[in-house]
């Protein structure tokens, strides 16, 4: 990748007096949303899913595509969105000229959603695993993009990232040991540089269930799912009762061996199963996502970053059907095709 000179977007003092109501250190709740994906050909209209997170209260959505139906049915509700940018539309966005990207954002995104009901634009998705023809074009896109919330003077309330699988990072245990995967740094590494400097949150999708079911004889359930009380894993002066907790933290370790300490953490995903695979079960899905929830409500960091809650966002609403990959991952949802959930959860 060639590189990308990012210093002009060093910010101001009153930016970063604006990022710090962004990103408030500790200020009661960390922020807790559902995913809304959509792989599915059975799901209830947009209106009425809409009507399914206001009636429980859920306040933040992601979202992983720009359908204007959808976008539409969240208008005016003030559900804070994280909106998908598809992988496929990065080798456009990188290559599109200043004026053609306004025209992309502004008829594709502010024309059905108002801009204060959106939080984040997440460009692409796991690019970095799944799509390495699109890898060179991420941090690209997110500049043309950011020019573009620029002259909307919308760089302070909408942040630009990238979500990555947890495959970027290895060496993950113990997790100050994690470093980027070294065939990906050199793209990584001006993505972190672009998050430090515009105060934007690195994006990471944790699962400790894909971790569990792969290293069984290393990593136990009850450590999975936060049931883990005596059984912890020392790091030095720190300790982990829960993968999770691990998990993030290898994030925030990689990120400060290239240099980049202090970039805020959000997780974009996160979820259990509840059928098709071991250890899937609305019984493990309920306390795994209500021990996500109850800490977002105590507003709890990880042992490296202790006093800075986790905002995150749960996979799945509802189950879908068309998803590749192995059986089970059509099965992370909430909730059923009727509104009712499959198991207790209180998002409140």
């Amino acid at each position: 990748m060639s590189t990308i000179n990012i210093q002009h977007l060093s910010l101001s003092l009153i930016s970063i007096h604006l990022l710090l109501i962004i990103f408030p250190s500790s200020t009661g709740a960390a922020p807790i949303g559902i995913c809304y994906g959509r792989v599915a050909n059975n799901l209830p209209r947009p209106s009425s899913v809409v009507n399914l997170i206001k009636s429980n209260g859920i306040k933040y959505v992601r979202l992983f595509d720009i359908d204007p139906t959808t976008l539409k049915s969240f208008s005016g509700t003030g559900i804070n969105l994280t909106i998908g940018v598809p992988n496929e539309l990065l080798p456009f966005l990188a290559n599109a000229k200043e004026a053609t990207t306004l025209s992309w954002l502004q008829s594709n995104v502010f024309a059905h959603i108002p801009a204060n009901q959106v939080r984040y634009i997440a460009v692409g998705n796991e690019v970095f695993l799944k799509d390495p023809f699109y890898t060179p074009h991420v941090i690209t896109a997110i500049l043309n993009l950011y020019q573009a919330l620029k002259t909307l003077n919308l760089t302070n309330s909408i942040k630009l990232s990238s979500p990555q699988a947890a495959s970027v990072v290895t060496n993950s245990y113990p997790p100050s040991a994690a470093t980027f995967d070294p065939y990906i740094e050199s793209a990584i590494i001006p993505l972190v540089q672009y998050l430090y400097d515009s105060r934007s949150p690195f994006m990471v999708n944790v699962y400790p269930y894909f971790s569990y079911i792969n290293n069984k004889n290393h990593v136990s359930l009850d450590y999975a799912l936060f049931k883990s009380k005596n059984n912890t894993v020392r790091d030095g002066a720190l300790s982990y009762s829960n993968l999770f907790d691990a998990s993030v933290d290898a994030f925030v370790s990689a990120m400060e061996k290239v240099g980049f300490e202090g970039v805020p953490v959000v997780v974009t995903e996160t979820g259990w199963p509840t059928k098709a695979g071991e250890a899937a079960s609305d019984e493990n899905a309920s306390v795994y996502n209500g021990n996500v929830v109850r800490r977002a409500a105590d507003d709890v960091g990880t042992p490296r970053r202790p006093e800075t809650g986790m905002e995150a966002y749960l996979f799945d609403l509802f189950d879908e059907n068309k998803k590749g990959g192995e059986e089970y991952e059509k099965h992370f949802g909430i909730f059923g095709l009727d509104g009712v959930k499959a198991y207790d959860i209180d998002f409140n």
